[in-house]
């Protein structure tokens, strides 16, 4: 025991944390276990900038590329170049260079200079504070589809999909164009956020009781972005379930 305690004590003055792989104390296990209770069988990822999530789903977490789809959504030309890389031996991952939206249309997409800011929205100087690197540097012309006019091409009835929607505070926006998708969506994972980082978004409180009107419950939830100089949470990871 106090052996175990002194390799963690020298990990913590490193800034690192020995944990134990558990849905207890760590977010992708508790990822992967709802994954599993809930058979998903096809995951869709909206905003994948250039396949973190959908990199972990394969390396991580043993979502097989040889019984499990994924099915990614990056409007950004330069992030969607390294997905379609990452995507290329993986026969069971298709990617598609657009934004998903409630609106079919042609439009234009600010560009944080971090890529993964980039969003439909204007940024507040909340956002611009608490990372300056995320400052927008310029815009780029993309196309935003709904989900429901794309989904019968994508999905079938007998599948078991969870949707991964991380569009920086455009996620509303993305869950009113799928709302005939959504009733044969079980699981929605969203990135919201507690404090205006993005003009225009719905905050934590209003996306939750957006998610319970569409007959979702919140089943788990994680810390996703914190203001380094203050220390306070800004945004968040929830999982939501159909019950």
């Amino acid at each position: 025991m106090k052996l175990k305690k002194d390799i963690q004590n020298l990990f913590k003055k490193f800034g690192y944390k020995i944990a134990k792989f558990s849905p207890n104390n760590y977010a992708p296990a508790r990822c992967k276990q709802i994954l599993d209770k809930y058979r998903i069988d096809t995951v869709i990822d909206i905003g994948a900038n250039t396949g973190q999530f959908a990199t972990e789903l394969r390396s991580a977490l043993g979502y097989s590329p040889y019984k499990n789809r994924i099915i990614s959504f990056e409007p950004l030309s330069s992030a969607f170049k390294l997905l379609k890389e990452r995507a290329e031996l993986d026969t069971n991952w298709d990617v598609f260079n657009s934004a998903l939206g409630d609106t079919d249309e042609n439009t234009e997409i600010n560009i944080a200079g971090n890529s993964y800011s980039s969003s439909l929205l204007d940024m507040l100087p909340s956002h611009i504070k608490s990372a300056p690197e995320s400052m927008y540097i310029g815009k780029e012309k993309i196309e935003v589809k709904r989900l429901d006019s794309i989904f019968g091409n994508l999905c079938n009835s007998n599948n078991n999909v969870y949707m991964k929607i991380d569009t920086q505070g455009y996620e509303s926006k993305v869950l009113k164009g799928a709302k005939k998708s959504l009733l044969q969506i079980d699981t929605v994972q969203l990135e919201m956020s507690l404090v205006p980082l993005y003009d225009g978004e719905l905050l934590f409180n209003e996306m939750c009781m957006l998610m319970s009107e569409k007959g979702y419950t919140l089943v788990a939830i994680d810390q996703e972005y914190i203001d380094r100089n203050s220390g306070q949470l800004l945004q968040v990871n929830g999982i939501f379930h159909r019950l």
